[in-house]
């Protein structure tokens, strides 16, 4: 049996600021972990990946989920790069088991935490940009004609550039990675909402440089397959409702001596929207 729905929630530090949201409820603020507490906590959390990632080649899925747990358990809830692989790792468990809705929803979560990643490097990136009038003025630099020919000089890369490319890569594919993920989830579960999102990732994903070769078809095929299959869900859960509707309308007209037979559906071909009309007749017995 796979891990407890009830997920441990990530370790963390939080206040309450005193202040409600939209919904009344109170704003928590996280507080982080000083850098030995954070880095020891890191550790920790390292190793229960390790161990989880052993169980997984190994096949032992439910064990590797109970180990993921455990390292999201006790990794800082502020480190949502190191939250993301996890729950994408989680997510690949659940894929392996067919656990569709859990790796749909674990692939979720590890999205959200590259989205929350990205806008804090953006909101650091902001602060950290010269205002106007703030930045140094550069000395002119005299090129030759020959020189200029021959193309811009090499430059080495600033460590702090090459990191912060490094870890775009590593954010992107680990996006990669849970969108691969969520959307295998999503068509496997089926019905029309889940289609189309299992359409819009491998939409998202077609978009997208760092795929492999295998994975490059692999999407490509499901963007042919799935739009189809979306169709014929749409529609038989469109009748679906009609079905019901109309059961419950008829229990609704009959003290009348009516029934939906007599109103009928006109769909507007040019529109796709439907009108309804009143043909007459209808149930004319007593009850």
């Amino acid at each position: 049996m796979a891990a407890s729905d009830e997920k441990p929630p990530a370790a963390g530090l939080e206040n309450k600021s005193g202040e409600k949201n939209e919904d009344g409820d109170d704003i928590v603020k996280q507080e982080k972990f000083s850098p030995e507490e954070e880095a020891e906590m890191l550790a920790d959390s390292n190793t229960h990946k390790t161990e989880a990632n052993i169980l997984f080649t190994s096949g032992k899925y439910d064990l590797a989920i109970n180990k993921y747990d455990e390292a999201v358990a006790v990794c800082p809830n502020y480190l949502d790069y190191e939250l993301a692989v996890l729950r994408s790792n989680i997510s690949a468990c659940n894929l392996k088991l067919e656990e569709w809705k859990e790796a749909v929803k674990n692939a979720t979560s590890a999205l959200d935490s590259l989205d929350r990643v990205e806008q804090k490097e953006k909101e650091q990136d902001a602060q950290t940009k010269p205002k106007d009038g703030d930045s140094d003025v550069e000395e002119v630099e005299t090129v030759s004609a020959g020189a200029a020919k021959a193309g811009p000089p090499i430059r080495e890369d600033d460590p702090a550039e090459a990191a912060r490319r490094k870890r775009q890569d590593d954010i992107a594919r680990i996006r990669a990675k849970a969108l691969m993920r969520r959307a295998r989830g999503r068509s496997e579960l089926g019905g029309w909402s889940n289609l189309e999102g299992a359409i819009e990732d491998y939409k998202r994903l077609s978009g997208m440089t760092n795929l492999s070769p295998a994975d490059k078809r692999l999407v490509q095929a499901q963007l042919r397959a799935l739009p189809p299959r979306a169709k014929a869900a749409q529609e038989k859960e469109t009748a679906e409702m009609w079905a019901k509707l109309k059961d419950l309308g008829n229990g609704i007209l009959k003290p009348f001596g009516l029934s939906t037979d007599a109103f009928k559906m006109v769909k507007d071909e040019k529109t796709g929207g439907y009108s309804m009309n009143f043909s007459g007749g209808g149930s004319s017995g007593k009850s």
